[in-house]
């Protein structure tokens, strides 16, 4: 049923006509328009023991700063403390973010904790590459695991030393307007190809009328805001970005040996090539006999005579011939007239390639 189910998959994908046409804002996306990581240290306190052990002095020094700014002096010899843990705290901070947005972040050990799972994350500030502090961390982590056990035995679910904690981060300082007051945008694509860029270039120039878009390299487009906009920036990228265009896709096949998963181009074609498949099944089974002398008889010896069965089956496959400028789709359904597997089709598509007749690239992961 596997099988089955995966070819009808691939037949489908090439039963539909032509592709339809995508919006730009799918396409491509804004330069300075993009997330930014963050990243800062903290603590994750109210463990149940599982924090990091006495050899790691990380989390000891850090309680020690922790509690010293809070008005409290101690010694690090003094403290010893199994029910916390040293942090490394991260998130994405989004284009146009405000200040009391919330941000989702992940926590991650550094020590040696055997789990971070019903923590709480103290305090942390997130800064960015620029080392300014643009969000603060706090809450309780959700692990979504456990990890228990003894001296003979341990049980463990999904991995407790790394968690998330849903909007625990406050956002404290906002981005510049990277759209404000400026007079040209640049559109990068997402896949660079030169035939996508232009579509989206005479997709723009024919929705405004005017020569707003050019296309410097496969890349971006370069935009010129027009007159009629200069002070409403997001109403036209707003107006761009809905427009729908075609994109051009190239001719390629990506093959996973080790799922046995194809995804096949539309743009892929065949020459002329014949092909054929069969398998040749060999089975040799080893079945001993004893023999040995009858009951209450004076002389005979007990022996093993082996006995040894051979099977030799070869399935009988007819040749099937693909003319030239063959789609993908006529590959396919004549491949599974050939009664082809997926693994088979892997193999078969790779001796395609080798024989100079797969018009596209061959990709294997």
């Amino acid at each position: 049923m596997r099988i089955i189910a995966t070819t009808l998959f691939i037949c489908l994908m090439f039963i539909s006509g032509t592709a339809h046409a995508v919006r730009i804002k799918d396409l491509a996306g804004f330069e300075g328009v993009r997330d930014n990581q963050l990243i800062g240290y903290g603590l994750v306190v109210g463990l149940n023991g599982s924090g990091d052990s006495d050899q790691t002095r990380i989390q000891t020094q850090s309680v020690v700063n922790m509690l010293e700014r809070m008005g409290i002096s101690t010694s690090i010899n003094d403290i010893k403390v199994k029910n916390v843990a040293a942090v490394m705290v991260t998130a994405n901070l989004p284009p146009f973010a405000k200040q009391g947005n919330r941000l989702d972040v992940l926590v991650s050990s550094i020590g040696d904790a055997k789990s971070i799972a019903g923590g709480t994350l103290l305090m942390a500030p997130l800064k960015g590459a620029d080392n300014q502090v643009y969000a603060v961390a706090q809450g309780s982590v959700l692990t979504n695991s456990f990890a228990f056990g003894g001296q003979g035995a341990t049980a463990q679910k999904n991995h407790p030393t790394a968690g998330r904690v849903p909007n625990g981060a406050l956002v404290e300082r906002e981005l510049p307007n990277t759209l404000s007051g400026r007079t040209t945008l640049n559109l990068n694509l997402f896949v660079a190809d030169f035939t996508t860029a232009s579509r989206i270039a005479a997709a723009i120039n024919d929705k405004f009328k005017s020569s707003v878009a050019s296309c410097s390299d496969p890349g971006s487009v370069s935009l010129r805001i027009p007159e009629g906009y200069s002070d409403r920036t997001v109403e036209f990228v707003a107006a761009l970005e809905r427009l729908e265009v075609k994109p051009d896709m190239p001719a390629k096949v990506v093959l996973n040996e080790r799922t046995g998963t194809i995804v096949l181009g539309e743009n892929v074609r065949i020459s002329t090539v014949a092909i054929t498949h069969g398998t040749l099944s060999l089975v040799i089974k080893e079945t001993p006999l004893v023999s040995q002398p009858s009951p209450l008889s004076k002389t005979g010896d007990t022996k093993v005579v082996p006995r040894t069965d051979l099977k030799v089956e070869e399935e009988n496959r007819r040749l099937m011939v693909l003319q030239e400028g063959a789609s993908i789709g006529d590959v396919v359904r004549a491949l599974n007239l050939l009664g082809v597997t997926p693994r088979d089709l892997i193999s078969i598509l790779q001796a395609i390639k080798a024989a100079g007749a797969l018009q596209g690239e061959l990709s294997i992961i």
